[in-house]
């Protein structure tokens, strides 16, 4: 981090470091719950620009949250509706915790650690999501982010242009079975989220940039064969993250993580849940259709 640049506003000031290796910055210097009309459009100059950041040791309340969320766009409300928090149900729970205080030996969500984009298996796509750190592991339960800016980039013109011509299946049914079938979705909630289709290249909304849009929740192509484009998809997915910048990030209490879904992919670190606790915040911003 040998280069600090000073963000001004019409109202203060706040330090922005880029992050290692040049995908993310972290802002210093800044009080989320304390931001006011005047610092946040260089905040969110910041979010278009580095597409990851992160605020460290900041005193968050569950509210405070929600309410730092709703200035990015509409909080969505996740159909997975056992993971809402009691008196937020923006707020998507991620712990391992259980009534007694004391790890359960059960992961969350083990959806999570697989390379995905929060959202895509709706119409409604998701503009960024933001995690806030509780309790950490002493060891492991990173989450690791890839720009898809760059993996879009780094392919041919050939391959460019033909996944230009391609539209992908996302399916919330179809990853939480593969992932978590030990603890299913409902059929209410596979009704609420039928597969949706999306550009496999797609083009930022604010930025005008073209970046990959896939993931774990992508399940096969438009007018391709189910196997092939199988093959297809996971050849992509794994591709797509030796190809590009990637940030593991090392979570610390209290750190608040906020990234672009619109073009990066993350995924959670394992960590040992038998005798780990985790519990991270998650609050999500709903964006455009794709």
């Amino acid at each position: 981090m040998s280069t600090v640049a000073a963000v001004k506003t019409a109202a203060r000031a706040f330090d922005l470091r880029p992050l290692p290796g040049g995908l993310g910055a972290e802002i210093c210097g800044l009080v989320v719950s304390a931001v006011d009309d005047a610092t946040f459009p260089a905040i969110y100059a910041a979010f278009l620009a580095h597409q990851l950041l992160l605020f460290r040791d900041q005193d968050l309340p569950p509210g405070d949250q929600v309410a730092f969320a709703r200035r990015f766009g509409e909080v969505q409300v996740h159909v997975m509706n056992q993971y809402h928090a009691s008196t937020h149900p923006e707020l998507y729970t991620l712990s391992n915790v259980g009534p007694d205080g004391r790890p359960t030996g059960k992961h969350p969500d083990k959806g999570t650690m697989a390379w995905h984009t929060d959202g895509s298996w709706q119409r409604r796509t998701t503009k960024c999501t933001m995690l806030y750190a509780e309790v950490i592991p002493s060891r492991g339960g990173g989450t690791a982010f890839a720009d898809m800016y760059s993996a879009y980039e780094t392919l041919s013109p050939d391959e460019q242009r033909h996944l230009e011509t391609l539209r992908a299946i996302h399916n919330l049914d179809f990853s939480r079975t593969r992932r978590h079938g030990e603890d299913p979705m409902t059929e209410a909630q596979r009704k609420a989220v039928p597969p949706v289709d999306h550009p496999v290249v797609r083009v930022h909304p604010e930025t005008g940039r073209k970046t990959i849009y896939l993931g774990d929740h992508a399940e096969s192509i438009v007018g391709m064969g189910y196997d092939e484009g199988r093959r297809l998809i996971e050849d992509l997915n794994q591709r797509i993250v030796g190809l590009c910048r990637l940030y593991i990030h090392s979570w610390r209490p209290r750190d608040l993580m906020l990234w672009d879904n619109r073009c990066l992919l993350h995924k959670a670190g394992s960590y040992d849940t038998a005798t780990e606790p985790r519990i991270i915040r998650r609050c999500t911003v709903l964006g455009e259709a794709a």
